[in-house]
C-alpha cells in the first residue's frame, strides 16, 4: 500500500477551506486536464457524510470510473472519502484541517493499493505514487488559489 502525505498552507479561514475541499465543482475545475466529470451521486455542490460521487476521467489514456463515499466528517477539521468502486484495490483519502497562526494547514493523507499483486506494487513504486502526488498537488494549487481570492464565494454561495 502506498501513502502520500501533503501539507498545503492557505491564507483563508478554516471553514472556507474545509468547504472548498468538499466542492464537486471546484474539483472539476482543478481536474480539467483529465476531463473529470461527476456522473452519478452528488454531481455538484458540497459533498457530505454518507454521500457518494462517481467520477469519470481519463488517466494514462484510458477512460475510468471511480466512486467514493464520504465516510466521516468532523467539521471543520476532517473528512474522509473512501473508494467503493474503481481501479484501485483500496483507496482512502483523509483530509485534515487546522488553523496555524492566520493560515489554514490542509493535510492530505492519501492511501491506495494498486491491483494486480506484485505488478501493482511495482507500478506504485515506479510511477503511480508520483502520478497521484502530482494529481493532489494540482488540485491543492487550484483550491489554494480560489480560497485566497474572491472567487471562493462562487463555489460556496452559487453567486
Amino acid at each position: 500500500m502506498a501513502t502520500i502525505r501533503l501539507e498545503t498552507f492557505i491564507d483563508a479561514p478554516i471553514e472556507r477551506v474545509f468547504a472548498l475541499a468538499r466542492s464537486i465543482d471546484l474539483h472539476k475545475l482543478s481536474m480539467k486536464r483529465t476531463r473529470e466529470e461527476a456522473i452519478a451521486g452528488r454531481t455538484s455542490g458540497l459533498i457530505n457524510v454518507n454521500e457518494s460521487v462517481t467520477w469519470k476521467a481519463t488517466h494514462f489514456g484510458i477512460a475510468q470510473k471511480l466512486t467514493v463515499v464520504i465516510t466521516q466528517v468532523e467539521r471543520p477539521n476532517m473528512f474522509v472519502d473512501k473508494m467503493t468502486k474503481g481501479i484501485f484495490s483500496t483507496m482512502e483519502h483523509t483530509h485534515l484541517f487546522e488553523t496555524v497562526d492566520t493560515q489554514t494547514k490542509m493535510t492530505d493523507v492519501f492511501e491506495f493499493k494498486a491491483p494486480l499483486g506484485l505488478l501493482g506494487q511495482l507500478s506504485e513504486i515506479v510511477f503511480l505514487k508520483n502520478y497521484m502526488k502530482r494529481f493532489l498537488i494540482t488540485r491543492n494549487k487550484v483550491l489554494k488559489s480560489i480560497a485566497e481570492s474572491n472567487e471562493w464565494s462562487l463555489f460556496l454561495t452559487g453567486k
